[in-house]
């Protein structure tokens, strides 16, 4: 019941307001995707970044495991895994917590960076010794990556490696929505299920 609620309270109209939501991967209650606006005023502004969020069977005593899909520069998050350097996330996590209260969170530490508490020394060397050199690579980095018009090319860009591989396009769309755009597990989909030409 608590995941239902969550699920509701992190998706519809407050992706307005917060910039932050969540939708279900699939029927699977303990696998969501989550997306966030980057904040007004930082190098993200502007980009929408995509999150993997995994729910374990000990949750809301356990803290959901969050990482970013979408490649980002940032001190607290790592440039090649997308795992996140956040208190909440382990062992500040109460039950009290929400998923929504998570991704709000981790908005917040886009705007505030932690350099002291890096989760990527390089990224985090770079903000405290040449910060507008930062700055500008964090934008590179949201522009190349995180940009809506982006997120589009690169869904056509997989769309269009399944075509290649002699599957049809309507059912790589498909198989590729089904498995939350991760090309590898749309394939074994594919592979299980059909879709050739």
């Amino acid at each position: 019941m608590r995941l239902h609620k969550e699920l509701a309270d992190c998706s519809g109209e407050g992706w307005a307001v917060a910039g932050v939501k969540a939708e279900a991967v699939g029927d699977d209650m303990r696998h969501w995707r989550g997306a966030l606006r980057g904040p007004e005023g930082t190098p993200y502004d502007g980009g929408l970044f995509e999150l993997d969020i995994v729910i374990p069977p000990g949750y809301p005593f356990d803290a959901p495991k969050i990482k970013f899909v979408t490649q980002i520069w940032h001190p607290n998050i790592s440039s090649v895994t997308g795992a996140i350097c956040l208190d909440i996330l382990k062992k500040a996590w109460t039950p009290a917590l929400t998923i929504k209260t998570a991704l709000l969170s981790i908005s917040a530490l886009l705007a505030a960076p932690e350099p002291d508490d890096p989760q990527d020394a390089e990224v985090a060397s770079q903000y405290k010794r040449a910060h507008k050199e930062w700055v500008a690579t964090a934008k590179y980095w949201t522009e190349i990556y995180a940009s809506p018009k982006t997120a589009a090319a690169s869904a056509d860009d997989k769309v269009a490696t399944l075509v290649s591989m002699g599957f049809d396009a309507a059912a790589a769309t498909a198989a590729l929505a089904a498995k939350g755009g991760d090309v590898e597990r749309a394939l074994e989909h594919l592979f299980a299920g059909g879709g050739a030409k």
